[in-house]
């Protein structure tokens, strides 16, 4: 028996039993996060949800939910209430995501990292797919700088690559933009791989953004410049990566962009003074990526979200049911 862990799962209860009480008078705002909207051949982070999935998603949250906008104030609901946001910045968040929730008059807040649109290249996960997860020619073995040492990984087998691919996405996450981006560039030249995105892969551009930002059923908000943690930035580069984000979108977009999702958004990726410092930006929404409820005395500046993935609609209900009762 684990006796440490005994603790946390009478927290986890007593808080579950609190949620529930508290949401017979006053029912809880779900606040969902999706990534993408497309029908992927590969998909090892589980971004992605299928267009057909994604409208049933949708029909059931409107026969079963109240809807509403993050950027709004969130009024007392009557019953169960959700709001849709979305991650990252992926091309398919205008072309196949904005015309299903246009179709089903559902309304989205789509969080951009702006890095990926000035540079138009694949996110920094996705090359690190395409380099190690396709049928890219590598060496065998791979000599790798990480950063703290030069190490030779085999990738002769699927499965060597793939524990690659696990350790490296591991150790990127947690890498400052330059040290990342030099070393996908050495795994680039060591693939012998072009450039140029794959058209499934990449980003928005500024002419997408401004079609969402012109929609009535969308809205457009800030995810920081290189999609790192904040809690590994300094303070000035985080105060950089919420201004430059934010001043980019409003160019883009031409409208005010209020909200503002952290990278990764668990609950070590930013600390107490990342959230001071997007309240300061002027943000008045900032979404983590933490599982959790909302009232309308939450604090707007740590929204917790669910995650969504590629669910059918028994599956999504069945969560659903969980995340109102966690």
């Amino acid at each position: 028996m684990n006796v440490r862990a005994a603790p946390r799962r009478a927290l986890r209860a007593a808080r579950r039993a609190g949620n529930r009480l508290v949401n017979l008078f006053d029912p809880p705002i779900l606040v969902l996060a999706y990534h993408r909207v497309a029908d992927l051949t590969q998909d090892p982070q589980s971004l992605a949800v299928h267009p057909e999935r994604f409208r049933a998603q949708l029909r059931f949250l409107r026969r079963h939910y109240e809807l509403l906008r993050l950027e709004d104030s969130w009024p007392r609901v009557e019953k169960p209430a959700a709001i849709v946001t979305f991650d990252d910045g992926y091309a398919d968040n205008a072309t196949a995501a904005l015309p299903i929730l246009e179709e089903e008059n559902v309304p989205a807040t789509f969080f951009v990292s702006v890095g990926a649109v000035e540079s138009g290249g694949e996110f920094w996960w996705d090359e690190l797919e395409r380099w190690l997860l396709t049928d890219a020619s590598l060496p065998n073995p791979l000599e790798i700088d990480t950063g703290a040492d030069r190490h030779a990984w085999p990738t002769k087998t699927p499965e060597d690559r793939r524990s690659l691919y696990d350790a490296l996405h591991a150790r990127l996450r947690a890498f400052r933009p330059a040290l990342r981006a030099r070393l996908l560039e050495e795994l680039r030249v060591a693939a012998d791989g072009a450039a140029s995105p794959r058209p499934s892969h990449r980003p928005l551009t500024t002419a997408e953004i401004a079609r969402l930002a012109q929609s009535r059923w969308a809205s457009v908000g800030a995810h920081g410049v290189s999609h790192t943690p904040f809690a590994t930035l300094s303070l000035e580069e985080q105060r950089e990566e919420l201004r430059t984000s934010r001043e980019r979108l409003q160019s883009w977009s031409g409208a005010d962009v209020a909200t503002f999702s952290f990278p990764f958004g668990g609950r070590r990726d930013f600390t107490r003074d990342s959230v001071r410092l997007a309240r300061e930006a002027g943000f008045r929404r900032v979404a983590a990526n933490a599982p959790g409820q909302i009232h309308r005395w939450s604090d707007p500046f740590v929204v917790p979200r669910f995650l969504v993935r590629d669910w059918d609609e028994e599956r999504f209900a069945s969560e659903l049911y969980r995340f109102q009762t966690a």
